[in-house]
């Protein structure tokens, strides 16, 4: 212990001694360690995301893979009765239960009475429902919810918002607006939402003995509406039933050739990409790159530590002679710089928590998260844990450096550098700006690809365009009065045009198949996205038509059809206005062709789709002149609200919602550049000391340059000279790198940039301009000094 107590003072005033050296090391090492356990918050709450029901590692959700023209096609989607004859037929699974998520309809539903009502999101969920997920009860009974088909489950938040408290709620009647399932509803029961990390989030639970009631098309094999999750018995082996159930759909439907696949529910938020019908990634891309960005820099602030250390053994050759000579052992030497360098790390550990806790709001903001540092047993033990394989990490090769020195030597004064050293303190300080060449040029590319995705021109308006949703009920005077409101939007000053469409537009608007028109061939399987809009749904969002017209505003528009240019092509058809087409066993007239449009996300190909038109859906779309906005949104929602009594106007704009559709991508370039940014200070930190350091090795070698004539420029440029030497072999290391990362990072987006020679260009300069900007100031100083000085120095 007194030994220990020696150690810890004899590096403390060590520490207090080298002032710059300290600071350095405390700036270089705090920064990245708060960097990293920054990064390591956002990587556990990501890898936590839906974990939170009771049987998760049993939990697992029912895919369904469809082989199309282009490849094998995942989805989520199945057949109604699926649920059911999975738990009756295949003895493995323990539970199942079909769900129609809330993020299934058009539009979320309306709850409430004839005082006040708000919008709600709801689910309808099977009888195994609480078997299969947790959903923890505050009120009533949570099996009651299956007892009677109008029965229904409210959250807590809802609760509140609606009655203002959660007593007294259980048995009353509240009215749920949601197309067909409009109604009279009891409450059975008060549940606590999901945890925010939930992918699912909604505030009513209906039963879903109501939905094959309402849409017979789902009794049958050949549909695909809800999902399907199941529990899996103890010890099931999952790819021996994944063999098992493949073709369960085929064994009910000879002409349904959909195979399923199960996959760990929870796992499907970081692995949710498909490739011919296996899971191939998907955010986890994020969070390795995210561990790797955190692992590199602490190896920066680690290489600084080293690289510093090793730089000032010089002034420290003989006080480990001395050592020696007393008889010091090695191992007592390695154990002294060892705590030097530990002392150092907790020391940086203290400042990077209270950068943490300053920098968690502003992170929280940029990652859209609500992250927290709880100093539980699990999380303290992973920054002490972090905090010493740090310190271990910077302090073994100076450790192992300095102790190693002969005592004969370096007390008379011969001890030399020698060559293994000086390159392994340039190897570190390339590999050190090689990690920041790929940080500058990654950003460069990430922050391309985003910016396409912002300015991509779509093949449709998204400017001066706002969106709403109105209620619909199957009830025909409601209908008109909703037809007309929408038509009347148009004669308000200000609007341009206005109509209404079912499905979001950027969102997966799932696929049909099974069309027939002139000429098909009898094997093609060609899979079309259905775009169900209103009159006036073309001009209104500005799609272009090829040839053709748009729809008639007449009783004759529900024969007509418009198709886009993917589709013609895929079908083969020549001149094909005027052409008939069989849907759903329905004829349909071609009028139009649209140019190709991206009505899904850039990372897939834009596919064949056509539009068919209803008089009215349950979103709305209006385009506005520009200039006046405010005041003409102002008059729609005095439209909205004379329409809809008591509801409030909840509109957004449609570029906002493309924005939103690639928040992941923005955040993760934001996040990219802050840490890019911060990797390359604590890299300048360290260079900013090795060049006082060679400064000042030099400073004899200097003063007699200076005496034989030597200009403060070209003794300037004699100490820059090495390290830009080391930063033009690390950008040439970096840059084979970066090529092979970002075009992987990029070949999952359909449509994206590509890697000019700019862009090494433009990281090249920025790395030997930050080079020298670190290094002037060092080399300058030097350069200026009187050389008399230089001369009398020991």
């Amino acid at each position: 212990m007194t030994m220990l107590k020696n150690y810890l003072k004899i590096a403390w005033r060590n520490l207090i001694k080298d002032r710059q050296f300290t600071f350095l090391n405390l700036v270089g090492l705090s920064t990245g360690l708060a960097c990293a356990l920054l990064i390591w918050l956002w990587i556990v709450d990501e890898k936590s995301v839906d974990k939170f029901n009771e049987k998760d590692s049993r939990l697992f959700q029912v895919m369904s893979n469809n082989k199309t023209e282009t490849g094998t096609k995942t989805g989520e989607y199945t057949p109604g009765i699926l649920a059911k004859a999975l738990k009756e037929e295949i003895p493995e699974i323990e539970y199942s239960v079909p769900v129609l998520p809330a993020s299934w309809f058009p539009y979320q539903a309306m709850f409430g009475d004839e005082k006040k009502h708000f919008k709600a999101g709801g689910s309808f969920v099977g009888r195994d429902y609480f078997d299969v997920f947790t959903v923890p009860f505050i009120a009533g009974d949570k099996k009651a919810l299956f007892r009677d088909k109008m029965s229904i489950a409210i959250s807590e938040r809802l609760a509140l918002k609606f009655y203002g408290t959660t007593q007294g709620i259980i048995g009353k009647t509240i009215k749920w607006d949601q197309q067909e399932f409009t109604g009279n509803y009891s409450i059975t029961g008060i549940f606590k939402e999901n945890p925010v990390n939930a992918t699912e989030q909604f505030d009513v639970l209906l039963n879903y003995d109501l939905v094959p009631e309402k849409r017979t098309g789902l009794q049958s094999w050949d549909n695909s509406d809800p999902n399907t999750y199941v529990v899996l018995k103890p010890g099931t082996d999952v790819v021996k039933l994944n063999n098992k159930i493949r073709n369960f759909i085929h064994s009910k439907s000879e002409t349904n050739r959909t195979t399923l696949l199960l996959i760990h529910f929870s796992d499907k938020y970081l692995h949710g990409n498909f490739e011919n019908g296996v899971q191939a990634g998907g955010r986890i891309a994020y969070v390795r790159l995210f561990s790797v960005i955190a692992i590199f820099i602490l190896i920066v602030a680690c290489i600084n530590f080293m690289n510093l250390s090793t730089a000032k053994a010089a002034r420290r050759t003989k006080e480990v002679g001395i050592k020696k000579v007393v008889g010091a052992s090695r191992g007592s030497l390695v154990l002294q710089y060892l705590s030097e360098s530990l002392l150092m790390t907790f020391s940086s550990l203290f400042i990077a928590i209270l950068l943490m806790q300053l920098l968690l709001p502003a992170f929280n903001n940029i990652t859209g998260k609500q992250l927290t540092l709880l100093f539980d047993t699990k999380i303290v033990l992973a920054i002490l844990g972090i905090a010493i394989l740090t310190g271990l990490v910077a302090g073994s090769y100076p450790a192992f450096f300095l102790s190693a020195f002969t005592p004969s030597v370096v007390l008379k004064g011969t001890h030399k550098h020698s060559m293994g050293e000086l390159w392994v303190r340039k190897g570190l300080v390339i590999f050190q700006f090689a990690l920041s060449a790929i940080f500058i040029a990654s950003v460069l590319i990430i922050y391309r690809q985003v910016d396409f995705i912002r300015s991509k021109n779509l093949g449709y308006e998204r400017d001066h365009l706002i969106h709403f949703e109105i209620p619909l009920e199957m009830d025909s005077v409601k209908l008109n009065a909703a037809e007309s409101f929408v038509r009347e939007l148009s004669n308000i000053p200000g609007v341009v045009n206005a109509s209404s469409y079912y499905h979001n537009l950027m969102g997966d608007h799932g696929a049909i198949s099974g069309l027939e028109w002139p000429t098909k061939d009898p094997s093609a399987n060609i899979e079309f996205a259905n775009l169900e809009v209103g009159y006036n749904f073309l001009e209104t969002a500005g799609i272009k038509l090829k040839e053709g017209r748009g729809f008639s505003a007449n009783s004759n528009s529900r024969r007509e059809i418009v198709f886009n240019e993917m589709a013609i092509q895929a079908m083969g058809l020549k001149d094909p206005i005027g052409k008939t087409i069989k849907f759903w066993g329905e004829e349909k007239e071609i009028v139009g062709v649209a140019t190709d449009f991206n009505f899904e996300s850039l990372y897939k190909q834009v596919k064949p789709c056509f539009f068919q038109v209803y008089s009215v859906m349950p979103n709305v779309l209006v385009k506005i002149k520009a200039g006046n906005e405010k005041q003409t949104i102002a008059l729609i929602g005095k439209a909205y609200t004379n329409f809809n009594k008591g509801l409030v106007f909840d509109y957004r704009f449609l570029d906002q919602d493309y924005q939103a559709l690639y928040i992941s991508e923005t955040r993760i370039g934001i996040m990219s550049r802050y840490f890019a940014g911060l990797a390359i200070i604590i890299s300048c930190l360290g260079l900013f000391g090795l060049a006082a350091f060679s400064a000042q090795r030099r400073q004899k070698e200097i003063g007699i340059r200076k005496v034989v004539g030597a200009s403060v420029t070209s003794v300037a440029l004699l100490l820059s000279r090495e390290f830009l030497l080391l930063v033009g072999v690390a950008i040439l290391i970096a840059f084979p790198l970066v090529w092979w990362a970002m075009n992987g990072w990029l070949s999952g987006f359909a449509y994206r940039v590509t890697i000019g020679a700019d862009i090494f260009v433009i990281t090249a300069v920025a790395a030997m301009l930050i080079t020298v900007i670190t290094i002037s100031f060092q080399s300058v100083r030097a350069a200026l000094r009187n050389p008399v000085k230089s001369l009398r120095t020991e």
